[in-house]
């Protein structure tokens, strides 16, 4: 699952909606992977609410609203006045982190307390202090994250995982990717990922490798634009 906007917070609700009404949730393992919509974001981070407004001008304060709008209704508090725009590379080698040494559950962990210290509570997820407190609450060492970001480790596997990204045609966020071969684009609602997730199950049943049909791509944010 790639994500790294505010779709994708509601997207990831949506989607764990679906999965806890699928009946075949016990088989399913969910791994989170990195895309960067803006890779050459500063280190030092700044208001969300002023990078927006320069990104898209006047419309960007309908884009907040209409998302706040949204998350409400998935049981999200976004806070755009707080909200800060930073460089998410640090995060991402960290989600690296809680995956290989802890597992994908304690990845999904990290993720969640990442959005929600990101969209809702005002936080620097690229601040390594700040990271660091955000990890620990999810349930990660403190001394092994405050070594690992303090140095390169995870460095070059998000790197690779990023580049893979951009080679299977990844172009926006959110993106789910089953078993490898059928990809579903944005915060689709809840019952698509459901008819997906039951789709899915029934061609690996008949092991037939034919793509999922799914509804179109639903509200995302790509590269040069995100759904207003």
């Amino acid at each position: 699952m790639y994500q790294g906007c505010p779709w994708c917070y509601i997207g990831k609700r949506r989607f764990e909606q679906a999965l806890d009404g699928f009946a075949g949730k016990e088989d399913v393992e969910v791994v989170y992977r990195p895309y960067q919509l803006v890779p050459d974001a500063p280190a030092t981070a700044s208001p969300h609410r002023e990078w927006l407004a320069e990104r898209y001008g006047p419309q960007s304060v309908a884009m907040d609203a209409r998302v706040a709008e949204l998350g409400r209704a998935e049981g999200i508090g976004y806070d755009f006045d707080a909200a800060l725009h930073a460089n998410t590379f640090l995060g991402h080698r960290l989600l690296h982190l809680a995956e290989t040494e802890y597992g994908a559950a304690a990845q999904g962990r990290l993720k969640e307390a990442l959005l929600k210290a990101h969209f809702s509570d005002g936080v620097d997820v690229g601040d390594r202090t700040a990271l660091t407190e955000v990890a620990v609450g999810a349930g990660l060492d403190r001394d092994r994250v405050t070594a690992y970001l303090a140095g390169e480790e995870g460095a070059a596997e998000v790197r690779a995982q990023l580049a893979e990204a951009r080679e299977i045609g990844i172009t926006a966020v959110p993106t789910f990717v089953f078993e490898g071969k059928w990809a579903v684009q944005g915060g689709q609602e809840a019952e698509t990922f459901r008819q997906v997730l039951e789709q899915v199950a029934t061609e690996i049943g008949e092991r037939r490798p034919a793509p999922v049909q799914v509804a179109p791509a639903g509200e995302a944010c790509a590269d040069g634009s995100c759904a207003v």
